[in-house]
């Protein structure tokens, strides 16, 4: 897939330290504009809409969706956490569900050149970033709180060939650390999803010689356990002692957490590193204004950023056979990329905000929805 060379986002500054007001989510939403509230500060928005996929936006898009319908009285989201594979396939073939969808990544070259995306009236699709956050690799050894590890040991551990926690790979990394005879159980999920395309990504990219398999929502090995969503992921590690696994940081709580190898140091996951890598990301090149697509290239990580970052998007249709669904969907997109809804999911799940740049840009694009 071709990216443009010199196209740069000012894209996720330095992310801050939030803190939620206690009245925020009273307010009205700050979304694409403020057309449809009424002069006494009401909102005159009504309707259902409904999505399914990324489980990543899990713990935001309920916070999210709290925040909304409080905002919104007489409005229902209902945003299903199916796993990203699942999403896309709602959103081309058209069901009831699938006004909008969440999906860990965008719609390839490929998926937008065939279309038939049956949830919309045209082929115009808009896909705009909502939810960016490091992926963890995240692990359950007795003792174990944190490990440093290198691109080339992740790819051994994932590919089977280090299958023993005191393997020498592991241990060299890791002076001081009293680490255990013990089999090494990859998790891995079993639904397609784009946090596993993030984390193949990052392997086929780091460590070719040892990851040999090209990047993919689907798990291309034999080893290892398969477990259905984030949620799947986390109780799988957790039951399982000697079981590492990746999964969105944000469900990382309470298991033994890794520090990735950037260059010459280790760097932990954190909203700011996660930022720092997406922000040198570029656009993916030949799509539309309002296709915000961005090619994210882990070996190209800069220092001291994370190299494994989620980039979550909420995908929409340009048109819809309904006007109220064409605007529920406008306005509640708008308000989850506004400033407030960022500090939402930035309290919620420890995302990283997205900057005023990439807001205003996100803006511009979600006008492409037509709702009159």
């Amino acid at each position: 897939m071709k990216i443009a060379r010199f196209t740069r986002i000012a894209a996720l500054g330095a992310v801050a330290a939030f803190a939620l007001a206690g009245c925020a989510a009273n307010e009205a939403p700050a979304g694409n504009g403020d057309s449809s509230a009424p002069a006494d500060g009401g909102s005159s928005l009504s309707g259902t809409i409904s999505a399914t996929g990324a489980s990543s936006q899990g713990s935001a898009q309920e916070a999210w969706v709290a925040a909304f319908q409080t905002a919104n009285g007489d409005v229902t989201v209902n945003y299903n956490p199916t796993g990203s594979g699942v999403g896309r396939e709602n959103f081309i073939s058209g069901a009831a569900n699938s006004n909008f969808i969440g999906s860990d990544r965008a719609f390839n070259d490929e998926e937008i050149a065939a279309g038939g995306f049956g949830a919309c009236v045209t082929d115009d699709i808009v896909e705009v970033p909502a939810y960016i956050s490091p992926v963890a690799i995240a692990f359950n050894l007795d003792g174990v709180d944190t490990l440093n590890l290198d691109a080339a040991t992740i790819a051994g551990i994932f590919s089977g060939e280090i299958d023993n926690w005191n393997d020498d790979a592991i241990a060299s990394q890791n002076e001081g650390v009293e680490l255990p005879d013990q089999a090494i159980t990859p998790v891995f999920r079993s639904d397609p999803s784009g946090t596993q395309e993030t984390f193949t990504s990052y392997l086929e990219a780091t460590a070719p010689d040892v990851w040999t398999d090209e990047a993919s929502d689907e798990w291309p090995l034999d080893i290892g356990e398969g477990a259905q969503g984030t949620s799947g992921v986390k109780q799988a590690i957790s039951a399982g002692a000697g079981y590492i696994g990746f999964l969105d940081a944000s469900q990382a709580d309470g298991l033994g957490q890794t520090a990735v190898k950037v260059g010459d140091e280790y760097v932990p996951y954190s909203a700011d590193a996660a930022a720092a890598l997406v922000e040198a990301s570029p656009l993916v090149e030949g799509r539309s204004d309002h296709d915000l697509a961005f090619e994210v290239d882990a070996a190209a990580a800069p220092d001291g950023s994370y190299p494994i970052a989620l980039v979550s998007y909420l995908i929409a249709c340009t048109e819809y056979e309904d006007p109220e669904v064409a605007t529920l969907v406008k306005e509640y997109i708008g308000f989850v990329t506004s400033t407030e809804g960022q500090e939402i999911a930035a309290e919620a799940a420890g995302s990283a905000p997205l900057s005023s740049g990439l807001q205003e840009q996100i803006s511009t694009a979600l006008e492409a929805i037509q709702v009159g």
